[in-house]
């Protein structure tokens, strides 16, 4: 599903590889539980950019870093490349506000979180 009818990957999907690539860290290198979590991280801003096409079945390479981190939120970017490429084919950033999952009421971002994120602040 990922090639659309000109056998690119179509532009939807960039935002759903942004999405992966974020969630993966916050899982992997800052203890985020999706599932039952008292915090999770909400999208308010989302921006892609394409510089080149990319297709199904090729390898996708990406890079995350951090361009913001405030006390309730981040602002990640993201660059997605062709396996092997130097220059990006896409590059993007969301925006995530940290809520409570309850009350989806802003809250500070659990210090594991922040740990794993301020390992990827770029000056």
């Amino acid at each position: 599903m990922d090639n659309d009818t000109y056998g690119h990957v179509n532009n939807v999907v960039y935002y759903a590889y942004f999405d992966t690539v974020i969630n993966e860290y916050l899982i992997r290198v800052g203890g985020l539980d999706i599932h039952a979590g008292d915090v999770i991280g909400l999208a308010i801003e989302t921006h892609c950019k394409f510089h080149a096409p990319l297709s199904f079945p090729e390898t996708i390479d990406a890079g995350l870093r951090v361009g913001k981190l405030g006390n309730s939120s981040v602002r990640y970017e993201i660059g997605l490349f062709r396996s092997g490429d130097a220059a990006p084919a896409a590059t993007g950033h969301f925006v995530h506000v940290f809520v409570e999952r309850e009350s989806r009421r802003p809250t500070a971002m659990p210090p594991a979180i922040r740990a794993a994120l301020e390992r990827l602040v770029v000056a």
